[in-house]
């Protein structure tokens, strides 16, 4: 069978990683194009060690003009915010394109510049799908652009899209996520440096992260209403992972056998989400690309709790999934591999 040829712009930093781990073993592709700035010409294996003894692929620098990339079905772009919008325009019309960057997430302008202190991407937003596949997977198998959504949105869309779905919920959601170390990038800062994130636990960005205006859009989208939500997001002492706890009312008394029925319904076709007793552990979901769920319930009152490999999931892992659909494989093809135990 013809493999699809892959490139990946900005394969150097953690979802590069993850790209190259996943893709390299996925049957239906061959990566043609992996480029990184400042390691431009190094060994992938010379930057990624884990790669070592399983490709030979050297990493190129952004071609100065990019649509000579005519052999390229598929672009990946794990790059900083900012940088893919500006590249986008420049690819051969035929490629289809995954940003994992969030330049391509937000539909209003006004939005965008307030999370994002950037300008918004423009017209080219229209060619955009939200890449999550348990909730909008008929567009993303027709479409040929693809934004894919941030690992807090990921995991927080999940837990609430079977109660925002139902009509059921009343008042403001409440979300308390946490999110570990590799979320904030490869390159070392204050606020991953190991001493400083050891024993640590902390709030950041309270009211101002650039996940809540996404979230809020898509949970719109599924619901048909505008969505009060309250997002805090906290800084977890370990190096993967995501934990969303959700606090919602519902307008019925919901016994917990109902509220299971609902997810379990919503989720039946969705092979990457399980259903879980009791709560999810970020350690059964560390490396793959599941999402963990949780319910509970007392008369009005409902906890959900998700957790995702951020960098899988919450990033490459979604991606390729998002690949699989757009190109007509089978959904969980390259991505069915478990966590670690312990």
């Amino acid at each position: 069978m013809t493999k699809i040829r892959a490139a990946i712009f900005g394969g150097s930093g953690y979802g590069g990683s993850e790209l190259l781990r996943i893709l390299l073993f996925h049957p239906n592709v061959e990566i043609g194009l992996v480029t990184a700035g400042e390691h431009a010409g190094k060994l992938v294996h010379d930057v990624h060690k884990n790669l070592r003894g399983l490709t030979d692929l050297h990493f190129e620098p952004t071609p100065d003009d990019l649509s000579v990339l005519t052999d390229i079905d598929v672009a990946f772009f794990a790059l900083p915010h900012g940088q893919a919008m500006a590249l986008v325009p420049g690819l051969p019309k035929g490629v289809r394109i995954i940003d994992l960057s969030g330049d391509h997430r937000l539909n209003d302008p006004d939005v965008f510049r307030e999370f994002y202190k950037a300008d918004h991407p423009g017209e080219i937003q229209s060619e955009f799908v939200y890449g999550l596949a348990e909730t909008n997977r008929e567009a993303i198998v027709s479409a040929r652009h693809i934004a894919n959504p941030g690992c807090f949105a990921t995991a927080t869309i999940l837990a609430m899209a079977p109660l925002v779905k139902s009509g059921l919920l009343t008042g403001r959601m409440v979300v308390d996520a946490k999110t570990g170390s590799s979320g904030s990038g490869a390159k070392a800062a204050a606020n991953t440096h190991h001493p400083q994130r050891m024993n640590s636990f902390y709030a950041y960005k309270p009211f101002t992260h650039q996940h809540v205006p996404e979230i809020a859009q898509h949970l719109e989208m599924i619901s048909g209403q505008p969505a009060s939500l309250t997002f805090m997001t906290h800084s977890l002492p370990v190096s993967r992972g995501i934990f969303a706890s959700c606090y919602l009312e519902t307008s019925a008394n919901l016994s917990n056998e109902d509220l299971r029925n609902l997810y379990d319904t919503f989720y039946a076709n969705s092979f990457f989400v399980r259903m879980v007793d009791g709560s999810p552990d970020i350690n059964w979901v560390k490396n793959t690309n599941f999402c963990d769920i949780a319910v509970h319930t007392k008369g009005t009152e409902v906890a959900v709790f998700s957790a995702i490999d951020n960098l899988v999931k919450g990033a490459a892992g979604q991606a390729v999934q998002n690949m699989n659909l757009m190109f007509g494989f089978d959904e969980k093809t390259g991505l069915v591999f478990t966590g670690g135990n312990p």
